[in-house]
């Protein structure tokens, strides 16, 4: 029987995890924590000139997504189950791809002191995608704040993520190649995958439907 009672779903920026994590979430009568960018006010800015709003944009997702964190945990203790959009610890990924090095030495010391503060997931899910899939993903939502995002920014983001978890080792982690499945519109896909979420971890596995 499945022993993870909190589990984060990741994966770039189109890769689904939202979809996944609110799909997840009613199947197993779970709490769901979201990931809330459009709430971030330096976003738009971020994504039009990101060298002048990179410690901006980086800074106020690291603090709410602490306090977030913090917020749920303390309240909804007694749900047998918890969800995440996004692993708290990612929030390095962009900080280390976007920030200079006097910004990201202010960066670590902050972040350090949070993350002890942060319950460590279960199981952390990672939704490995192609470049050309999460570009298609990011067209057809259609999200205004992203619109002015750069394909080499995706690019980049999408080779960062898989080098932090190529050397990630923090909790059980299962990388599933999402680029040829559509978990969201193929119910046999999402079968598969809750199925394969809900067996038992331990450090790093892999997935490749088909």
């Amino acid at each position: 029987m499945n022993t993870a009672k909190y589990i984060c779903i990741e994966g770039v920026i189109g890769a689904g995890k939202t979809s996944l994590a609110k799909m997840l979430g009613e199947r197993l009568q779970a709490q769901v924590i979201y990931e809330k960018p459009e709430e971030n006010p330096f976003l738009e800015d971020f994504y039009r000139d990101p060298q002048r709003y990179a410690f901006q944009v980086q800074i106020f997702f690291l603090l709410s997504r602490y306090r977030q964190q913090q917020e749920r945990f303390q309240r909804d203790l007694f749900y047998d189950a918890m969800i995440s959009d996004y692993l708290f610890a990612k929030d390095r990924i962009f900080a280390h791809l976007n920030l200079e090095d006097r910004e990201l030495f202010l960066y670590d010391k902050v972040a350090s002191l949070l993350e002890k503060e942060v319950p460590k997931p279960d199981l952390v899910v990672y939704l490995q995608s192609s470049f050309e899939r999460l570009m298609a993903n990011i067209k057809k939502r259609g999200r205004s704040y992203e619109k002015y995002m750069s394909e080499e920014y995706i690019r980049s983001l999408n080779e960062a993520y898989n080098r932090f978890f190529f050397h990630y080792s923090q909790t059980p982690l299962l990388v599933i190649n999402s680029s040829i499945i559509d978990f969201v519109e193929n119910k046999d896909d999402f079968e598969e995958l809750v199925k394969q979420i809900l067996r038992p971890h331990s450090g790093i596995e892999f997935f490749s439907p088909g």
